[in-house]
């Protein structure tokens, strides 16, 4: 406890909830705090976790201050954590409380983990001997302490053998400390052969590794072993001591990485995402502030996991939408992890194939270092990408596939290897309706058609998630046998698949079907063990698996995600086809990718068949610079929701309203959302435009601030750097 602290016996105590500054607290005779302390305090009526700031506190008589309840026997959140936490809230115009909530995401970690009860050799001899028994006190003699259940398995007996001579007096009970979720890596466990180029690679991550802040870019196309070489830079930071923090887009999904990391360190790193049992997020969440995690791969919440020596951060897929929180706390995860490692004196890696377009430019002007993969692991060569014009080769009638790309399936299958069909759509249709009277199925809380998922017989949203089940009739006007599904998803293209090529083994992945992850990973190794001809599949095999007999892509609609007005549609569009179609031909073998569109002249097509990304970028940059977008600009966005559409347009005008004047910033809307209702809510929008020296956040505050306050059921939402246009 500091002198301060010491003489005043009131300290503020940021606590998880939308307060703009922590709150006062006096502190019982006796109780030792600091800065950093995790805290039990009273709210209203409850009690909630708090974490001990460092802002002064108001000059107001201890004796009319609530009291702390408990400080936690848990590690103080560090000062470098809590300037995180002040930065981002003010960056992102959050609640301070509502960043400090996402470091304390599991309040049963906040006191120690309870010994397990052990068993140590006392001495003497069972009153009678089996081999049974002569094995388990081989194995106890050596004076170390085992679990019951430790012992027994590693000795090959039953329970009931242990608990014997623990009954004779053998053995005698004491305390052990819980055991790591994880073992610590090895740095030299199993060291990877790698080519000269990603040697150089290799070098230059482990010399950042060994220094302070720097932001270095690994752009290397697909298969080119981005992930071995991180590796070696991880490897360094452990080396070193350090904890290393790995974000993934997917994690739940990323079995294959988890096993490459074993394979390398001679241990998984623990896990953190939205999966995780709650007793597991509770031990990796106290053993990582207790240091004894070494290794941590997550998703994007494992940003604000309270690492107790972080030394680096890895951020794979850096371009991946994933990484953008939009509840809340709306964030850039990848960003983030930047403002992380400068605070703490850290550096970061970017990995991508196809970098983000703000990325690449950090990189061309000195910002970044950017480190260059061109070519595959073992000289592999990259797929032979074609365009099929939709408009030359159509599908036979009430199908989706050209013959071009299902000739191409039949000669892959034929020859024993495997083919990938890609559309990012989930369900069998996107819109059911009546022929009869055009009647369209609607979300009766959003304002977007309901997806058939013929496999589960349901008609479901995929923003509110409301479902209801597939009517034989039409509910506006009763006919039978009239309901027709419109446009493919997954399914619909599987149904297609199946009865072209019927004694084919064919998988869907997609990331709703009926069981969940647990099935995902297990269909995931089974496709990287030959045991499917043909799989279909959403973005989620986009995501950097390794599918070694894979030598055919189909990409089936590929201007799905360019018919919008995202002004990263073109962007996103490349990144995900150039992703998609880089899981073929990754061992070496002939490879082909086949792209479906009916705009083959597009630029994001010609990049892609041609295999020029630069000149793509350098399209992309240029159009970006001319408009002033991201990141050569800055862009912000108010969402206004209400149970009524009057009620949000009329809060969206009243800020528009209460926009103070700058030269360098304009004011677009209030317009509805393109999504304009979602889970009975109505939405309308605010987009800011300003110059990259703008200061977007002061201008966005004052205006918040000078406008009434929301009333009724109006929300508002400040989403800065916006990645979403719905």
């Amino acid at each position: 406890m500091s002198e301060d602290s010491s003489r005043n016996r009131i300290v503020p105590v940021l606590v998880p909830m939308p307060a703009e500054r922590p709150y006062s607290y006096a502190v019982p005779d006796g109780m030792v705090i600091g800065p950093g302390s995790i805290v039990r305090v009273p709210l209203g009526p409850r009690e909630v976790a708090g974490i001990v700031w460092d802002t002064p506190t108001d000059r107001v008589d201890a004796k009319k201050l609530r009291p702390i309840s408990e400080v936690f026997d848990c590690p103080p959140l560090a000062e470098a954590d809590r300037r995180f936490v002040d930065w981002v809230a003010a960056y992102t115009l959050s609640p301070p409380g509502m960043v400090a909530r996402m470091f304390l995401r599991a309040p049963a970690a906040f006191d120690p983990e309870p010994p397990l009860e052990g068993l140590v050799f006392a001495g003497g001899e069972p009153e009678r001997a089996t081999a049974a028994r002569a094995r388990v006190l081989e194995l106890a003699r050596d004076g170390m302490a085992w679990t019951r259940s430790g012992l027994a398995h590693a000795a090959g007996v039953s329970l009931t053998v242990v608990d014997g001579l623990k009954a004779q007096g053998l053995f005698e009970t004491v305390k052990i400390p819980p055991p790591p979720v994880v073992a610590a890596p090895d740095p030299t466990y199993g060291a990877a052969d790698l080519t000269p180029d990603q040697r150089d690679a290799a070098g230059t991550l482990r010399d950042k590794a060994g220094g302070g802040f720097s932001v270095t870019l690994l752009d290397g196309v697909t298969g080119s072993g981005k992930t071995e070489v991180y590796f070696e830079a991880i490897a360094a930071a452990v080396e070193a001591g350090r904890q290393v923090l790995v974000l993934v887009p997917e994690i739940a999904l990323t079995a294959a990485f988890l096993d490459r990391f074993h394979d390398r360190f001679g241990a998984k790193p623990a896990e953190w995402h939205s999966d995780l049992s709650p007793r597991m997020r509770e031990r990796v969440w106290r053993q990582v502030a207790e240091g004894r995690v070494r290794v941590v791969a997550g998703a994007r919440s494992a940003l604000f996991l309270p690492f107790n020596d972080l030394g680096l951060i890895v951020v794979d897929e850096e371009h991946d939408p994933a990484y953008k929180q939009e509840d809340r706390v709306y964030y850039s995860a990848r960003d983030m992890a930047v403002v992380r490692g400068h605070i703490g004196g850290f550096p970061v890696v970017l990995a991508s194939a196809t970098p983000a377009v703000e990325s690449r430019v950090n990189a061309d002007q000195g910002r970044y270092e950017r480190v260059m993969l061109p070519a595959r692991f073992a000289e592999a060569a990259m797929p032979d990408l074609r365009a099929i014009d939709m408009r030359r080769s159509p599908p036979a009638r009430g199908g989706f596939l050209s013959p071009v790309l299902l000739e191409q399936v039949e000669k892959t299958v034929a020859r024993g290897e495997q083919a990938l069909l890609f559309l990012n759509r989930r369900g069998y249709a996107p819109l059911t309706l009546c022929r009869v009277c055009g009647h369209r199925f609607q979300c009766p809380s959003c304002s977007s058609w309901l997806v058939e998922h013929r496999f589960r017989g349901q008609l479901v949203c995929h923003h509110c998630a409301h479902t209801e089940p597939r009517p034989e009739a039409c509910p506006s006007c009763g006919a039978l046998d009239h309901l027709v599904a419109c446009g493919p998803g997954v399914e619909r293209i599987a149904e297609e698949v199946v009865g072209r090529f019927p004694d084919a083994r064919t998988i869907v992945l997609s990331s709703d079907m009926l069981g969940g992850v647990k099935r995902l990973r297990l269909e995931l190794d089974a496709i990287a063990k030959g045991e499917a001809d043909i799989v279909i599949g959403t973005q989620l095999v986009a995501k950097g698996h390794n599918f070694p007999n894979m030598t055919l892509v189909g990409v089936v609609d590929a201007d799905l995600g360019l018919a919008n007005g995202d002004p990263r549609a073109a962007e996103r569009t490349f990144q995900l086809l150039s992703q998609v179609t880089g899981r073929a031909g990754r061992t070496g073998r002939k490879s082909l990718g086949l792209i479906q569109t009916y705009q083959p002249a597009h630029p994001v097509m010609q990049a892609l068949v041609s295999g020029d990304a630069e000149s793509f970028y350098e399209r992309e940059i240029a159009e970006r610079e001319r408009a002033g977008l991201p990141p050569f600009g800055r862009l912000a966005a108010i969402i206004i929701s209400a149970a009524t559409r009057a009620e949000a347009e009329s809060h969206g005008r009243a800020l528009r309203r209460a926009a103070p004047a700058a030269a360098d910033i304009s004011v677009l809307g209030p317009t509805e959302a393109p999504l304009a209702l979602v889970a009975g809510r109505h939405r309308f929008r605010l987009l800011i435009h300003g110059e990259r020296r703008s200061d977007m956040q002061g201008f966005v505050r004052a205006m918040v601030a000078a406008a009434e306050r929301p009333r009724g059921s109006v929300r508002v939402s400040v989403d800065i750097d916006p990645q979403s246009f719905l």
